[in-house]
């Protein structure tokens, strides 16, 4: 089997696709999970996601496991026979990884069926934008599943191949893009007094939103992060009409995140009012933070430790986003990072490539939980 999924990896690497278009992907996948013959198959779930269900005959809990679908829009720059093929697009995430592993898990199953209660291969589309894991959970085809528990990880390099790194509570940070657009009124450059230029409030805002997160009355991270600033045309005789701020805002929490988005628009509608400015809103890639239930991050530490793992237990959370927790918090769940490497390329770099090794190592660990709850 190590060969069989090692080749799938590399099949999946060569073809990525896009959030939310993971057409050939899916369609792929759920040609094999049929063959494994599972006693549900849902297509089209949550846009381009699939679902095995395997039931036992005996009552019992079911258990979902989730691995996602898509790549990034990222050329690659390696080198080697199965290179992206598909131009500015590549799997620098490790889904191609996630996938395998997930696929191994259902023949794994399919050849050891539970004993009682159900188990749930589920592939997601769309983790990259924040949108899959909502979009699954809101599709009416989730009550089908019906989880009553859900695990997932996620490869994370720069750490020893293998390691398991979890905790209970808080495992990954909400996160949303805010993109602030200011209008005002464009004027001759010798006569800036004519028109109303809306430099002086994105000036304010660059220096303001930074300080936001000390506003927040809560013991956790807060923060916010600059990304991008843009006002007016390259026209030395043009005052500029208009000017756009995107700040990324992330937080421990959901209920910090509230407050934070709260603060902002504030600061947004009083700095525009004040400069006579009209001014929109927009939110872009809103992940929600991520959960771990104490028994499901317990679960994947001795599951960990059964398959010869080193466990490392977390004292923070990661800063890093990860949609899962839309799942998370419709049944109780938990997720770890995976080591990918101490030398390997981080994620999102476009000379990184998942880990081959992790596959059966990824597989053990997830048929280890599925064996203590259902077998």
């Amino acid at each position: 089997m190590k060969d069989q999924l090692i080749e799938l990896r590399r099949n999946i690497h060569q073809n990525p696709e896009l959030s939310g278009v993971e057409f050939k992907t899916a369609a792929m996948l759920a040609d094999k999970l049929k063959k494994l013959k599972p006693d549900a198959l849902i297509t089209g779930i949550g846009g381009c996601g699939v679902a095995a269900r395997f039931d036992a005959v005996k009552e019992g809990p079911c258990i979902l496991f989730r691995s996602e679908l898509d790549a990034l829009p990222i050329e690659e720059t390696n080198d080697f026979s199965y290179r992206s093929i598909n131009a500015g697009v590549s799997h620098k995430c490790g889904h191609d990884g996630h996938m395998s592993i997930i696929y191994g898990l259902a023949i794994e199953i399919a050849k050891c069926r539970p004993r009682r209660g159900s188990v749930v291969i589920l592939l997601q589309p769309a983790e990259e934008t924040g949108e899959g894991a909502r979009a699954i959970v809101a599709d009416p085809q989730y009550k089908l599943l019906n989880p009553d528990y859900c695990f997932a990880l996620h490869n994370l390099p720069g750490h020893p191949m293998g390691d398991v790194m979890v905790r209970s509570g808080a495992f990954n940070c909400a996160s949303r893009g805010m993109i602030t657009d200011l209008f005002g009124s464009t004027a001759h450059a010798a006569y800036p007094e004519t028109g109303n230029s809306p430099a002086l409030a994105l000036a304010e805002l660059l220096q303001e939103f930074p300080k936001i997160s000390a506003t927040i009355n809560k013991d956790e991270l807060v923060m916010t992060t600059t990304v991008h600033a843009n006002m007016g045309e390259k026209a030395f005789g043009v005052t500029p009409a208009y000017a756009t701020l995107m700040v990324n805002l992330r937080s421990e929490t959901n209920e910090a995140m509230d407050l934070l988005v709260s603060s902002a628009k504030k600061l947004v509608d009083e700095t525009a009012k004040k400069n006579g400015l009209e001014y929109d809103i927009g939110w872009t890639e809103i992940f929600d933070a991520s959960f771990n239930d104490d028994e499901c991050a317990d679960q994947i530490a001795k599951a960990a430790k059964a398959t010869n793992h080193n466990v490392k237990w977390l004292a923070e959370p990661f800063r890093w986003a990860e949609d899962f927790g839309a799942i998370s918090a419709s049944a109780k769940g938990a997720m770890f990072a995976f080591g990918a490497g101490e030398n390997n390329p981080q994620i999102h770099n476009s000379d990184y490539d998942f880990p081959d090794e992790l596959i059966e190592k990824g597989k053990s660990i997830f048929f280890e939980i599925y064996k203590n709850y259902l077998l």
